[in-house]
Protein backbone atom coordinates (compact mmCIF):
# COMPACT_ATOMS: atom_id res chain seq x y z
CA UNK A 1 0.00 0.00 0.00
CA UNK A 2 1.35 3.43 -0.92
CA UNK A 3 2.02 6.02 1.77
CA UNK A 4 0.22 8.76 -0.18
CA UNK A 5 -1.80 9.20 -3.32
CA UNK A 6 0.46 12.07 -4.41
CA UNK A 7 3.92 13.36 -3.47
CA UNK A 8 4.70 16.96 -4.46
CA UNK A 9 8.42 17.66 -4.81
CA UNK A 10 8.90 21.38 -4.12
CA UNK A 11 7.09 23.59 -1.63
CA UNK A 12 7.00 26.84 -3.56
CA UNK A 13 3.73 28.66 -4.08
CA UNK A 14 2.57 26.41 -6.93
CA UNK A 15 3.39 23.22 -5.02
CA UNK A 16 1.56 24.48 -1.94
CA UNK A 17 -1.44 25.57 -4.05
CA UNK A 18 -1.64 22.09 -5.55
CA UNK A 19 -1.37 20.44 -2.13
CA UNK A 20 -4.12 22.66 -0.72
CA UNK A 21 -6.40 21.84 -3.64
CA UNK A 22 -5.79 18.08 -3.41
CA UNK A 23 -5.92 17.94 0.38
CA UNK A 24 -9.15 19.90 0.39
CA UNK A 25 -10.66 17.32 -1.98
CA UNK A 26 -9.69 14.43 0.27
CA UNK A 27 -6.64 13.26 -1.67
CA UNK A 28 -3.71 12.23 0.55
CA UNK A 29 -0.75 14.39 -0.45
CA UNK A 30 2.73 15.06 0.93
CA UNK A 31 4.81 18.13 0.07
CA UNK A 32 8.59 17.72 0.34
CA UNK A 33 10.62 20.92 0.55
CA UNK A 34 14.20 21.54 1.63
CA UNK A 35 13.35 24.74 3.50
CA UNK A 36 12.08 24.60 7.08
CA UNK A 37 8.50 25.79 7.45
CA UNK A 38 9.67 28.85 9.37
CA UNK A 39 11.76 29.97 6.38
CA UNK A 40 8.93 29.20 3.96
CA UNK A 41 6.67 31.57 5.86
CA UNK A 42 9.24 34.38 5.56
CA UNK A 43 7.82 36.70 8.24
CA UNK A 44 10.19 39.51 7.17
CA UNK A 45 9.24 41.32 3.98
CA UNK A 46 11.82 40.52 1.32
CA UNK A 47 10.47 42.71 -1.50
CA UNK A 48 8.97 39.96 -3.65
CA UNK A 49 5.35 40.13 -4.80
CA UNK A 50 3.10 38.32 -7.27
CA UNK A 51 0.36 39.55 -9.59
CA UNK A 52 -2.75 37.44 -9.04
CA UNK A 53 -5.22 37.63 -11.91
CA UNK A 54 -8.93 37.76 -11.22
CA UNK A 55 -9.31 34.14 -12.32
CA UNK A 56 -6.46 33.02 -10.06
CA UNK A 57 -8.14 34.71 -7.12
CA UNK A 58 -11.17 32.54 -7.86
CA UNK A 59 -8.98 29.42 -7.57
CA UNK A 60 -7.46 30.58 -4.28
CA UNK A 61 -10.91 31.36 -2.96
CA UNK A 62 -12.24 27.94 -4.00
CA UNK A 63 -9.45 26.14 -2.09
CA UNK A 64 -10.00 28.19 1.07
CA UNK A 65 -6.93 30.43 0.85
CA UNK A 66 -8.10 33.84 -0.38
CA UNK A 67 -9.67 34.78 2.96
CA UNK A 68 -6.19 34.81 4.47
CA UNK A 69 -4.88 37.07 1.70
CA UNK A 70 -7.61 39.62 1.11
CA UNK A 71 -6.43 42.14 3.73
CA UNK A 72 -2.95 42.25 2.19
CA UNK A 73 -4.05 42.24 -1.45
CA UNK A 74 -3.99 45.51 -3.37
CA UNK A 75 -6.57 45.59 -6.20
CA UNK A 76 -5.41 46.61 -9.67
CA UNK A 77 -8.19 48.96 -10.80
CA UNK A 78 -6.55 50.16 -13.98
CA UNK A 79 -3.56 49.33 -16.19
CA UNK A 80 -1.88 51.92 -18.39
CA UNK A 81 0.43 50.66 -21.13
CA UNK A 82 2.72 53.14 -22.89
CA UNK A 83 5.65 52.98 -25.29
CA UNK A 84 8.50 55.27 -24.37
CA UNK A 85 7.55 58.94 -24.38
CA UNK A 86 4.76 58.48 -26.93
CA UNK A 87 1.38 60.02 -25.97
CA UNK A 88 -0.34 57.04 -27.64
CA UNK A 89 -1.25 54.43 -25.05
CA UNK A 90 -3.56 51.60 -24.01
CA UNK A 91 -5.75 51.98 -20.92
CA UNK A 92 -7.52 49.10 -19.17
CA UNK A 93 -10.20 49.91 -16.58
CA UNK A 94 -11.89 47.25 -14.45
CA UNK A 95 -15.15 49.22 -14.69
CA UNK A 96 -15.27 48.43 -18.41
CA UNK A 97 -15.67 44.72 -17.64
CA UNK A 98 -17.87 45.25 -14.56
CA UNK A 99 -15.21 43.80 -12.25
CA UNK A 100 -14.03 45.01 -8.87
CA UNK A 101 -10.42 44.57 -10.02
CA UNK A 102 -8.39 43.29 -12.95
CA UNK A 103 -6.12 41.49 -10.51
CA UNK A 104 -4.26 41.92 -7.23
CA UNK A 105 -0.70 42.46 -6.03
CA UNK A 106 0.19 40.36 -2.99
CA UNK A 107 3.48 39.89 -1.15
CA UNK A 108 4.87 36.39 -1.70
CA UNK A 109 5.40 35.88 2.03
CA UNK A 110 1.67 36.41 2.62
CA UNK A 111 0.77 33.92 -0.10
CA UNK A 112 3.03 31.30 1.50
CA UNK A 113 1.65 32.02 4.95
CA UNK A 114 -1.96 31.62 3.79
CA UNK A 115 -1.20 28.40 1.90
CA UNK A 116 0.71 26.91 4.85
CA UNK A 117 -2.12 27.81 7.24
CA UNK A 118 -4.64 26.13 4.95
CA UNK A 119 -2.54 22.98 4.56
CA UNK A 120 -2.15 22.79 8.33
CA UNK A 121 -5.94 22.46 8.69
CA UNK A 122 -6.24 19.60 6.18
CA UNK A 123 -6.02 16.07 7.52
CA UNK A 124 -5.07 14.71 4.08
CA UNK A 125 -2.11 17.05 3.51
CA UNK A 126 1.34 16.59 5.05
CA UNK A 127 4.25 19.03 4.87
CA UNK A 128 7.69 17.41 5.09
CA UNK A 129 9.82 20.52 5.49
CA UNK A 130 13.57 20.73 5.86
CA UNK A 131 13.96 17.70 3.58
CA UNK A 132 14.76 17.14 -0.07
CA UNK A 133 14.30 14.29 -2.53
CA UNK A 134 17.65 12.60 -3.07
CA UNK A 135 16.46 10.17 -5.76
CA UNK A 136 13.31 8.55 -7.06
CA UNK A 137 12.18 5.44 -8.88
CA UNK A 138 8.99 5.03 -10.88
CA UNK A 139 7.63 1.54 -11.26
CA UNK A 140 4.49 -0.04 -12.68
CA UNK A 141 2.35 0.57 -9.61
CA UNK A 142 3.98 3.38 -7.63
CA UNK A 143 6.68 6.03 -7.45
CA UNK A 144 9.17 5.77 -4.62
CA UNK A 145 11.30 8.65 -3.35
CA UNK A 146 14.27 8.54 -1.01
CA UNK A 147 14.80 11.68 1.05
CA UNK A 148 18.16 13.13 2.05
CA UNK A 149 17.71 11.78 5.58
CA UNK A 150 17.43 8.23 4.22
CA UNK A 151 13.70 7.86 4.74
CA UNK A 152 11.52 6.63 1.88
CA UNK A 153 8.00 7.38 0.70
CA UNK A 154 5.75 5.92 -1.97
CA UNK A 155 2.80 7.32 -3.92
CA UNK A 156 0.84 6.64 -7.04
CA UNK A 157 2.06 9.92 -8.52
CA UNK A 158 5.08 12.19 -8.09
CA UNK A 159 4.66 15.82 -9.13
CA UNK A 160 7.66 18.08 -9.78
CA UNK A 161 7.16 21.70 -8.72
CA UNK A 162 10.82 22.22 -7.90
CA UNK A 163 11.62 25.23 -10.05
CA UNK A 164 12.99 26.14 -13.44
CA UNK A 165 16.03 23.88 -13.19
CA UNK A 166 13.85 21.06 -11.74
CA UNK A 167 16.15 18.22 -10.66
CA UNK A 168 13.11 15.92 -10.70
CA UNK A 169 12.29 16.76 -14.32
CA UNK A 170 15.89 16.28 -15.38
CA UNK A 171 16.26 13.00 -13.47
CA UNK A 172 13.14 11.70 -15.21
CA UNK A 173 14.70 12.44 -18.60
CA UNK A 174 12.11 15.04 -19.61
CA UNK A 175 13.80 17.50 -21.94
CA UNK A 176 13.05 21.20 -22.19
CA UNK A 177 13.42 24.02 -24.67
CA UNK A 178 15.53 26.65 -22.92
CA UNK A 179 17.23 29.89 -23.78
CA UNK A 180 18.30 33.03 -21.98
CA UNK A 181 17.38 36.54 -22.94
CA UNK A 182 20.15 39.12 -22.92
CA UNK A 183 18.19 40.83 -20.16
CA UNK A 184 18.15 40.98 -16.38
CA UNK A 185 15.11 41.49 -14.19
CA UNK A 186 15.57 44.00 -11.35
CA UNK A 187 12.93 43.86 -8.61
CA UNK A 188 12.38 46.14 -5.64
CA UNK A 189 9.70 47.98 -3.66
CA UNK A 190 9.37 51.74 -3.38
CA UNK A 191 7.37 53.98 -1.09
CA UNK A 192 6.05 57.21 -2.64
CA UNK A 193 4.43 60.44 -1.51
CA UNK A 194 1.17 60.21 -3.43
CA UNK A 195 -1.43 57.46 -3.68
CA UNK A 196 -1.29 55.18 -6.72
CA UNK A 197 -5.10 54.75 -6.75
CA UNK A 198 -4.76 51.12 -7.79
CA UNK A 199 -3.23 52.01 -11.18
CA UNK A 200 -0.54 49.74 -12.62
CA UNK A 201 1.85 51.08 -15.22
CA UNK A 202 3.66 49.11 -17.94
CA UNK A 203 6.17 51.30 -19.74
CA UNK A 204 8.03 49.86 -22.68
CA UNK A 205 11.57 51.18 -22.93
CA UNK A 206 14.20 50.15 -25.53
CA UNK A 207 15.92 47.88 -22.99
CA UNK A 208 12.67 46.19 -21.93
CA UNK A 209 9.48 46.78 -19.94
CA UNK A 210 9.41 48.81 -16.74
CA UNK A 211 6.40 47.84 -14.60
CA UNK A 212 5.02 49.76 -11.62
CA UNK A 213 2.61 47.58 -9.65
CA UNK A 214 0.39 49.00 -6.86
CA UNK A 215 0.88 47.57 -3.37
CA UNK A 216 -0.90 48.25 -0.09
CA UNK A 217 -0.29 51.72 1.30
CA UNK A 218 1.65 54.25 -0.71
CA UNK A 219 3.96 51.55 -2.09
CA UNK A 220 4.63 50.02 -5.48
CA UNK A 221 6.58 47.01 -6.68
CA UNK A 222 9.05 47.63 -9.51
CA UNK A 223 9.80 44.97 -12.12
CA UNK A 224 12.51 46.53 -14.25
CA UNK A 225 13.88 44.73 -17.31
CA UNK A 226 17.30 45.94 -18.39
CA UNK A 227 19.95 44.79 -20.83
CA UNK A 228 22.24 42.39 -18.98
CA UNK A 229 25.43 44.44 -19.37
CA UNK A 230 23.70 47.65 -18.30
CA UNK A 231 22.01 45.92 -15.37
CA UNK A 232 25.40 44.79 -14.06
CA UNK A 233 26.57 48.39 -13.94
CA UNK A 234 23.32 49.65 -12.39
CA UNK A 235 23.37 47.00 -9.66
CA UNK A 236 26.96 47.94 -8.80
CA UNK A 237 25.93 51.54 -8.00
CA UNK A 238 25.64 52.78 -4.44
CA UNK A 239 22.09 53.02 -3.11
CA UNK A 240 21.66 56.76 -3.82
CA UNK A 241 22.89 56.43 -7.41
CA UNK A 242 20.70 53.39 -7.95
CA UNK A 243 17.72 55.34 -6.60
CA UNK A 244 18.48 58.11 -9.10
CA UNK A 245 18.44 55.67 -12.04
CA UNK A 246 15.17 54.24 -10.76
CA UNK A 247 13.56 57.66 -10.26
CA UNK A 248 14.50 58.73 -13.80
CA UNK A 249 12.55 55.78 -15.23
CA UNK A 250 9.73 56.00 -12.69
CA UNK A 251 9.24 59.79 -13.19
CA UNK A 252 7.83 62.00 -10.43
CA UNK A 253 4.10 61.45 -10.93
CA UNK A 254 3.81 59.91 -7.44
CA UNK A 255 6.25 62.30 -5.78
CA UNK A 256 9.49 61.46 -4.00
CA UNK A 257 10.53 57.81 -3.84
CA UNK A 258 12.18 55.74 -1.13
CA UNK A 259 13.42 52.18 -1.74
CA UNK A 260 12.10 49.67 0.81
CA UNK A 261 13.92 46.42 1.50
CA UNK A 262 16.47 44.69 -0.71
CA UNK A 263 16.94 44.90 -4.47
CA UNK A 264 16.76 41.58 -6.34
CA UNK A 265 18.01 40.67 -9.77
CA UNK A 266 17.81 37.53 -11.86
CA UNK A 267 18.66 36.58 -15.45
CA UNK A 268 15.61 36.27 -17.68
CA UNK A 269 15.08 33.01 -19.50
CA UNK A 270 12.48 30.97 -21.32
CA UNK A 271 11.80 27.32 -20.49
CA UNK A 272 9.19 24.89 -21.79
CA UNK A 273 9.25 21.21 -20.90
CA UNK A 274 8.99 19.03 -24.00
CA UNK A 275 6.65 16.72 -22.12
CA UNK A 276 4.57 17.40 -19.01
CA UNK A 277 4.07 13.80 -17.95
CA UNK A 278 5.78 10.42 -17.80
CA UNK A 279 4.88 7.22 -16.02
CA UNK A 280 3.91 8.26 -12.46
CA UNK A 281 5.30 11.76 -12.93
CA UNK A 282 3.90 15.19 -13.84
CA UNK A 283 5.56 18.59 -13.92
CA UNK A 284 3.89 21.90 -13.05
CA UNK A 285 4.75 25.54 -12.42
CA UNK A 286 8.28 26.67 -13.22
CA UNK A 287 9.36 23.04 -13.60
CA UNK A 288 7.11 22.95 -16.69
CA UNK A 289 7.51 26.49 -18.01
CA UNK A 290 9.19 29.82 -17.30
CA UNK A 291 8.21 32.92 -19.23
CA UNK A 292 9.31 36.53 -19.58
CA UNK A 293 7.80 38.71 -16.79
CA UNK A 294 6.49 41.23 -19.34
CA UNK A 295 2.83 40.47 -18.53
CA UNK A 296 3.18 39.30 -14.93
CA UNK A 297 1.56 35.96 -15.75
CA UNK A 298 4.11 33.45 -14.41
CA UNK A 299 2.40 32.61 -11.12
CA UNK A 300 -1.02 32.68 -12.77
CA UNK A 301 0.06 29.96 -15.20
CA UNK A 302 1.27 27.93 -12.23
CA UNK A 303 -2.06 28.35 -10.43
CA UNK A 304 -3.88 27.12 -13.53
CA UNK A 305 -1.48 24.15 -13.70
CA UNK A 306 -2.33 23.30 -10.10
CA UNK A 307 -6.08 23.66 -10.65
CA UNK A 308 -6.04 21.56 -13.83
CA UNK A 309 -3.80 18.86 -12.36
CA UNK A 310 -5.89 18.62 -9.19
CA UNK A 311 -9.03 18.25 -11.31
CA UNK A 312 -7.40 15.57 -13.46
CA UNK A 313 -6.30 13.58 -10.40
CA UNK A 314 -9.64 13.86 -8.58
CA UNK A 315 -11.65 12.90 -11.65
CA UNK A 316 -9.43 9.87 -12.31
CA UNK A 317 -9.75 8.72 -8.70
CA UNK A 318 -13.54 8.98 -8.81
CA UNK A 319 -13.61 6.86 -11.94
CA UNK A 320 -11.35 4.25 -10.39
CA UNK A 321 -8.51 5.04 -12.82
CA UNK A 322 -4.90 4.79 -11.65
CA UNK A 323 -4.06 8.45 -11.02
CA UNK A 324 -0.37 7.95 -11.78
CA UNK A 325 -0.79 6.38 -15.19
CA UNK A 326 0.10 8.18 -18.39
CA UNK A 327 -3.48 7.65 -19.61
CA UNK A 328 -4.93 9.38 -16.56
CA UNK A 329 -2.55 12.34 -16.95
CA UNK A 330 -3.01 12.75 -20.72
CA UNK A 331 -5.74 15.38 -20.36
CA UNK A 332 -3.58 17.52 -18.09
CA UNK A 333 -0.64 17.28 -20.51
CA UNK A 334 -2.70 18.39 -23.52
CA UNK A 335 -4.62 21.03 -21.62
CA UNK A 336 -1.83 22.86 -19.87
CA UNK A 337 0.97 22.58 -22.40
CA UNK A 338 -1.19 24.24 -25.07
CA UNK A 339 -2.19 27.14 -22.78
CA UNK A 340 1.33 27.63 -21.45
CA UNK A 341 2.86 27.53 -24.93
CA UNK A 342 0.42 30.21 -26.12
CA UNK A 343 1.35 32.52 -23.21
CA UNK A 344 5.05 31.80 -23.65
CA UNK A 345 4.88 32.68 -27.34
CA UNK A 346 2.86 35.84 -26.65
CA UNK A 347 5.23 37.17 -23.96
CA UNK A 348 8.31 36.31 -25.99
CA UNK A 349 6.86 38.06 -29.04
CA UNK A 350 5.86 41.16 -27.06
CA UNK A 351 9.30 41.43 -25.53
CA UNK A 352 10.98 41.21 -28.93
CA UNK A 353 8.54 43.69 -30.44
CA UNK A 354 8.90 46.34 -27.74
CA UNK A 355 12.53 45.92 -26.63
CA UNK A 356 14.05 47.94 -29.44
CA UNK A 357 14.04 51.50 -30.74
CA UNK A 358 13.83 50.82 -34.49
CA UNK A 359 11.75 53.76 -35.76
CA UNK A 360 9.30 51.99 -38.15
CA UNK A 361 8.62 49.23 -35.59
CA UNK A 362 8.17 51.78 -32.81
CA UNK A 363 5.65 53.73 -34.88
CA UNK A 364 3.71 50.59 -35.77
CA UNK A 365 3.42 49.33 -32.20
CA UNK A 366 2.38 52.76 -30.88
CA UNK A 367 -0.34 52.98 -33.49
CA UNK A 368 -1.34 49.43 -32.52
CA UNK A 369 -1.72 50.37 -28.85
CA UNK A 370 -3.82 53.39 -29.79
CA UNK A 371 -5.99 51.31 -32.15
CA UNK A 372 -6.78 48.68 -29.50
CA UNK A 373 -7.56 51.47 -27.05
CA UNK A 374 -10.21 52.79 -29.45
CA UNK A 375 -11.95 49.44 -30.08
CA UNK A 376 -13.95 48.65 -26.92
CA UNK A 377 -14.88 45.06 -27.81
CA UNK A 378 -11.28 44.13 -28.64
CA UNK A 379 -9.98 45.86 -25.53
CA UNK A 380 -12.48 44.01 -23.33
CA UNK A 381 -11.37 40.73 -24.93
CA UNK A 382 -7.74 41.47 -24.04
CA UNK A 383 -8.76 42.42 -20.51
CA UNK A 384 -10.69 39.18 -20.01
CA UNK A 385 -7.69 37.23 -21.25
CA UNK A 386 -5.35 39.02 -18.84
CA UNK A 387 -7.83 38.32 -16.04
CA UNK A 388 -7.65 34.58 -16.79
CA UNK A 389 -11.32 34.30 -17.74
CA UNK A 390 -11.04 32.91 -21.26
CA UNK A 391 -10.30 29.45 -22.65
CA UNK A 392 -10.88 26.06 -21.06
CA UNK A 393 -10.84 26.85 -17.36
CA UNK A 394 -10.58 24.27 -14.58
CA UNK A 395 -13.54 23.96 -12.23
CA UNK A 396 -11.67 25.77 -9.45
CA UNK A 397 -11.10 28.72 -11.80
CA UNK A 398 -14.85 28.91 -12.27
CA UNK A 399 -15.47 28.93 -8.54
CA UNK A 400 -16.68 25.32 -8.51
CA UNK A 401 -15.51 22.62 -6.08
CA UNK A 402 -13.41 19.71 -7.27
Amino acid sequence: MTDFEVIVGGGGMVGLTLAAALGGAGVSVAVVDRRPASAMREPVFDGRVSAIAHGSRTVLDAIGVWGGLVDGAEPIREIRVSDGASPLHLHYDSAEVAADALGYIVENRRIRQALLERIRTLGCATLLDGKSIDRHERGPIEARVVLDDGSALAARLLIATDGRQSPLRRAAGLGAVEWRYDQTGIVCTVAHERAHRGIAQERFLPSGPFAILPMTGNRSSIVWTERADVATRILALDRDSFAGELAWRFTDYLGALDIEGPVFSYPLALTLAERYTANRLAVAGDAAHAIHPIAGQGFNLGIRDAAALAETIVDAARLGIDTGSVAALARYARWRRADNFAMLAATDGLNRLFSNDIAPIALGRRLGLAAVNRIPRLKRLFMRHAMGELGERPRLARGMPL
